[in-house]
């Protein structure tokens, strides 16, 4: 038995532990008060975008049901792996599976100079890969694996969208895939359609066609050759490669208008793979020194052809060439380097004349050098 005073002692006891509680459960909550405003304000518009039409709420069912235009997106794009690897120079891309016997399209980049391209599809599957042909004008290059069967884009049913429209990007940014990972599929708007002027580095883009500006971040790395296509599916564009506004520098998210460009694709699959002869080799064929052209050192295997000096006695004398023009032609066979260079003008006998076509600042201009 207690007694009195010791019953006092414990009341007055849990009385104190009471109110101790009751104050810490109240700095608690008076420590929230300030946050449930914004914590609530955050849960409403959460709520309100779940029951809005047509909104993505259930963008992961979107996803993986057959019908939807994002499945349809992922089993098309296709991951790129090839050179680079040092420190600003991205080892991956990404591509468009566009025949169903494993024709690619994608953008011209140092991804591609490696004698081992890999691609790998939505699935795991790996494939080597060859350039079947490029454009160094329009920055396109068409790829090819041996597969049959394969889904693909159909270049025939491209549309071109209008400003407002509302588009899905998919690829494979940062190189987060690697084998039968999906790709990254973003939402976005079509907020412009304009003529592209844009830099790369010091260097102005010479293309110049329409492209579609979006108002969602494409200009990642390994985003480059992914595809734009519309909410029924329908391919729209490919993402560019990183480049600045020439005005601003300010970063551009664009893509490549899939009805300007698909013309180039077509004619680039119609021609004979890269590796085939360019004709009967000559006995006495055309050198450099023939022409009269000195290009930079070679100081890396996939240096570019610019013209560092011109000799006025060579054959290419007086026709207009200029220190720093970037030869991207020899008679139609594109040229990215200057091992390209020197093995197409090999190719082409001393009496045959050789058509020029160099790149100077934003534009192309072609230069005719006449046979013996």
């Amino acid at each position: 038995m207690c007694s009195a005073s010791t019953n006092s002692t414990c009341q007055r006891r849990r009385v104190d532990h009471a109110v101790t509680s009751l104050g810490s459960l109240g700095v608690a909550v008076a420590s929230w008060l300030p946050h449930w405003k914004d914590l609530m304000c955050r849960l409403s518009v959460l709520v309100l975008w779940c029951l809005l039409p047509g909104s993505d709420a259930n963008l992961v069912g979107q996803i993986h049901h057959p019908s939807s235009p994002i499945a349809a997106l992922k089993e098309r794009v296709v991951k790129i792996f090839g050179s680079g690897g040092l420190r600003g120079l991205e080892a991956y891309q990404s591509g468009l599976l566009i025949t169903d016997n494993g024709y690619i399209v994608t953008v011209w980049s140092p991804v591609l100079d490696s004698s081992r391209l890999r691609v790998v599809l939505h699935d795991g599957r790996n494939y080597a890969a060859t350039i079947h042909q490029f454009d160094s004008r329009s920055e396109l290059a068409v790829l090819k694996i041996e597969e049959q069967g394969l889904p693909c884009f159909d270049l025939s049913q491209v549309v071109k969208p209008v400003p407002g429209t509302t588009v899905y990007v998919g690829s494979n940014l940062f190189g987060i895939a690697t084998g039968e990972e999906s790709i990254s599929v973003m939402k976005g708007v079509v907020v412009a359609i304009a003529p592209l002027h844009a830099r790369r580095g010091t260097f102005e883009i010479a293309y110049r066609q329409p492209v579609l500006i979006l108002d969602t971040i494409t200009s990642n790395p390994g985003a480059a050759g992914g595809a734009i296509v519309d909410s029924r599916g329908h391919l729209v564009g490919m993402i560019g490669k990183e480049a600045q506004c020439a005005r601003t520098a300010a970063w551009l998210n664009y893509g490549y208008l899939l009805e300007e460009i698909r013309g180039n694709v077509a004619e680039l699959i119609e021609r004979r793979p890269r590796s085939a002869a360019n004709g009967r080799r000559q006995t006495e064929h055309w050198t450099c020194e023939m022409l009269g052209i000195q290009l930079i050192p070679a100081v890396v295997p996939r240096t570019p052809p610019f013209v560092d000096r011109l000799d006025p006695r060579g054959a290419a004398a007086g026709i207009g060439l200029a220190i720093d023009d970037l030869v991207v032609e020899v008679n139609g066979v594109t040229i990215a380097t200057i091992d390209d260079f020197q093995r197409a003008i090999r190719e082409i006998g001393r009496d045959v004349a050789l058509r020029l076509t160099v790149q100077r600042g934003g534009e192309f201009k072609t230069f005719m050098i006449s046979g013996r």
